[in-house]
């Protein structure tokens, strides 16, 4: 069996996506997820200009030696870009070998070690009573924990809280946030850490106050905060006994974390935007975060992230995969494939898609009563809609940005 074909298709249903699809010469096809969000067209390129004519006649069996050929032969390795492609070409030939044994992929990656997937949740609110209703909207759609964003007084537009943000054209999904805007430039956030540091520790006692002890509640700080800012947020948050705080200050710098975990027991979860174990290896040998936040997508794929998750493993490390609406379900699904499969799962993120999305990638995938399960079709379980993808040409999106006070632009 050899690669026959590969093909990188565009689509922007309810966003932009990028789709690799493999296909060997005896008809079997797999499908990978190259999005990056706000910079599609560069991973499309890469794809097409560099990684497809290095495929054809290539074994899709031999799914390690391709990621080391693809990795290695270029010399100039790592990041964003060069990950999200290699990640599109890994899922891809996973896909093919599962359809190939008649199996879904989750067996091939050692079976399954639990029966489903716990999955967190995003509400939001400009402020309580909006917080308030969405977390029970959540809660009535069945999740178990939920992720809480808050408004900040003073603040106009703020990451994570949809009331902020202008809808997406087309898209009628209710209490839904989408942070990439169909634009032709990136939309302008304001941003106040001082405010932020003030405010949030009295949402969260609103909210234990109102949902009580047990609900697991996630926070995002998105990078905003420095090491210092970071720990003193940690530690007011305790008394509420989050599942994890995310992101809290840029992991650029690994040693940072540091600082961060000698003044808060409050759980860290970090990753979204790492591309290679490189960037964790500080942080999980010295044991400074409890989640590994990767995705599939952004991290050179199944046989990347899995590797990293074993490492982590070794320090009771768990994962918490990332899992946006800028993940395509073809990356989500890889990722729930690992997830069922790993000892030290910790949970999944996920924001359903819309249904214009959910057309143009049918799934098998299922959410039942708080937990995900990928399904059990061989390969991914999921199948792209040609004919559906093409009613959705490439529209420029940007995410956002943010200044301060004085102009200075800051973290998003």
């Amino acid at each position: 069996m050899l690669i026959k074909s590969a093909e990188v298709i565009i689509t922007s249903p309810d966003r932009n996506f990028v789709t690799l699809k493999i296909t060997t010469d005896d008809g079997i096809t797999g499908l990978g997820d190259a999005t990056l969000n706000g910079r599609e067209l560069s991973v499309a390129s890469y794809l097409k200009d560099h990684v497809v004519p290095l495929l054809i006649e290539r074994d899709p069996q031999n799914i390690e030696d391709t990621w080391q050929f693809l990795y290695r032969s270029a010399y100039w390795r790592r990041g964003p870009v060069t990950m999200a492609a290699i990640a599109a070409v890994d899922v891809a030939l996973w896909d093919i070998k599962a359809k190939q044994a008649g199996l879904p992929l989750y067996q091939l990656l050692g079976g399954a070690s639990r029966n489903g997937i716990l999955a967190y949740g995003h509400a939001s609110g400009s402020e309580l009573p909006e917080l308030f209703d969405s977390i029970r909207t959540h809660q009535e759609q069945g999740f178990r924990a939920i992720r809480v964003q808050s408004g900040v007084p003073g603040l106009r537009a703020i990451y994570g809280v949809h009331a902020k943000v202008e809808p997406v054209p087309g898209d009628d999904r209710d209490d839904h946030y989408e942070p990439a805007q169909r634009a032709l430039r990136p939309p302008e956030e304001d941003w106040d850490t001082r405010a932020y540091l003030r405010h949030l520790p009295t949402v969260f006692e609103a909210v234990r106050n109102e949902f009580g002890p047990q609900l697991p509640l996630l926070h995002d700080g998105h990078h905003r905060m420095t090491p210092i800012q970071a720990a003193k947020l940690g530690k007011a948050l305790e008394p509420y006994d989050l599942f994890w705080l995310e992101d809290c200050t840029p992991a650029e710098n690994q040693e940072a974390l540091r600082l961060v975990r000698q003044h808060t027991t409050t759980p860290l979860a970090i990753g979204e935007i790492f591309n290679t174990v490189w960037d964790y290896q500080l942080l999980i040998k010295e044991q400074l975060i409890d989640y590994v936040r990767s995705a599939i997508t952004h991290t050179g794929g199944i046989t990347q992230l899995k590797k990293i998750l074993e490492y982590a493993g070794q320090y009771q490390i768990k994962s918490g995969i990332h899992g946006p609406t800028d993940i395509s379900p073809v990356g989500f699904a890889a990722g729930l494939h690992l997830d069922l499969a790993i000892h030290n799962f910790g949970i999944q993120e996920y924001m359903p898609h819309g249904a214009k999305t959910n057309a143009v990638f049918e799934q098998s995938m299922t959410f039942t009563d708080g937990y995900l399960h990928p399904g059990d079709k061989p390969g991914l379980g999921v199948e792209l809609n040609v004919d559906e993808a093409g009613k959705y040409p490439y529209q420029t999106a940007y995410l956002p940005f943010n200044r301060l006070a004085d102009g200075t632009v800051h973290d998003w």
